[in-house]
């Protein structure tokens, strides 16, 4: 699914699970702004590591 976020942009959404993702990125948890509040959906994400130093 393909959201607007603005004038001239757009943002790709995609189920949780699903193997939609271009490689390397992954469904991450976003909420998106309702008429009655939010929702919400999973973006495609370049992985973030957080490895010990």
């Amino acid at each position: 699914m393909v959201l607007t976020t603005g004038q001239n942009t757009y943002d790709r959404y995609v189920r949780q699970f699903g193997n939609e993702c271009d490689w390397p990125q992954v469904p991450r948890a976003a909420y998106i702004k309702t008429r009655d509040g939010r929702c919400l959906v999973y973006r495609c994400q370049e992985p973030v590591f957080d490895l010990p130093n």
